[in-house]
């Protein structure tokens, strides 16, 4: 890769990474649904009248606009909420690339090679020793959210790599139509319609920095960002990069929210990050039945995308 190209990628980790310190930041100002629908509205609008569009067929849009937008980035902030550290999350996410290679053995019929199912074992060690750390510094509720998320980040990965889009920005901008409605909805029975109205009638400057960074920092520019990258050089090459994204999150959120790091913690993210690595970026097994139903279509790698966020970018 190009050195201006590597700037570029490790940009895209730090923005990633420092997005959780962000979300953060914003739930402080605005609900968790509604921050979380508020940033789908933001990221979508305008930009879906300025990407072409997605090219696949629509059910698989509001397929993982439920999935991804709704499930997994409800439970992800409301997790924040509950109590779960900005800088934890973004360690614990990662883990939806061993729910990634598991989803696409049972759903996309993947044969994995050793080295992907050692990968997913000590990835899922790496969960249990932040859980046992978790569970003895702050609401274990929070955590097992994070965790579901990541499972269904996997899923949505695994639907994403099966509707195979040509392109990852208008892809994600489309995908982002779907969650608002469904989240605002949410809001409105959990959170109460009060609670919303409060929250847009006092919300400042740092709220709404929050929402646009998240909506166009870490989702318009991330995705776009990624997928030119994606578009110039192998995944293998691009992919790595991905690795950073829970280092800045953990780093930032030390320095700016003054989260500590435990030596669990570190041992949690060695193994976390290790286990992604090989669950990621090592070979597999070929398939076993080339035309089975969860082929890609012709020309198409059918494997899980190797990055932290599998088909849909690295966690952000």
């Amino acid at each position: 890769m190009r050195p201006v190209h590597i700037a570029l990628a490790v940009l895209v980790a730090a923005v990633w990474g420092i997005n959780f310190v962000v979300i953060e930041v914003g739930l402080d100002h605005v609900p968790p649904l509604l921050f979380s629908a508020l940033r789908f509205l933001v990221a979508a609008v305008p930009a879906v009248f300025l990407v072409r569009g997605p090219g696949v067929a629509l059910r698989w849009i509001v397929l993982v606009g439920l999935v991804l937008g709704v499930a997994k980035f409800g439970l992800v902030f409301t997790g924040m909420h509950l109590g779960m550290p900005a800088g934890l999350t973004s360690l614990v996410l990662q883990v939806q690339a061993a729910f990634t290679a598991l989803l696409a053995v049972l759903l996309l019929g993947e044969r994995l090679g050793p080295s992907r199912y050692v990968g997913t074992a000590v990835a899922l060690g790496g969960i249990g020793v932040a859980a046992y750390d978790q569970g003895a510094s702050g609401p274990m509720t929070a955590f097992l959210m994070v965790v579901a998320a990541a499972a269904f980040w996997g899923l949505a990965n695994v639907i994403t790599r099966r509707a195979a889009p040509p392109d990852a920005l208008s892809w994600m901008v489309w995908v982002s139509l779907v969650p608002p409605l469904p989240l605002f909805a949410l809001s409105l029975l959990l959170e109460g319609p009060e609670a919303g109205l409060t929250a847009i009638r006092e919300l400042d400057a740092v709220g709404v920095g929050a929402i646009l960074f998240v909506a166009w920092g870490a989702t318009v520019f991330g995705f776009g960002a990624w997928g030119f990258l994606l578009r110039r050089y192998d995944a293998s090459a691009v992919a790595p990069f991905s690795l950073l994204v829970p280092v800045f999150g953990m780093a930032s959120a030390a320095l700016l929210l003054g989260e500590e790091i435990t030596p669990l913690s570190w041992v949690a993210a060695v193994l976390l990050v290790g286990g992604v690595a090989l669950t990621s970026l090592s070979g597999r097994a070929p398939r076993s039945a080339p035309a089975s139903v969860g082929a890609s279509g012709p020309g198409r790698d059918p494997r899980p995308a190797p990055a932290s966020e599998g088909a849909t970018g690295p966690s952000r």
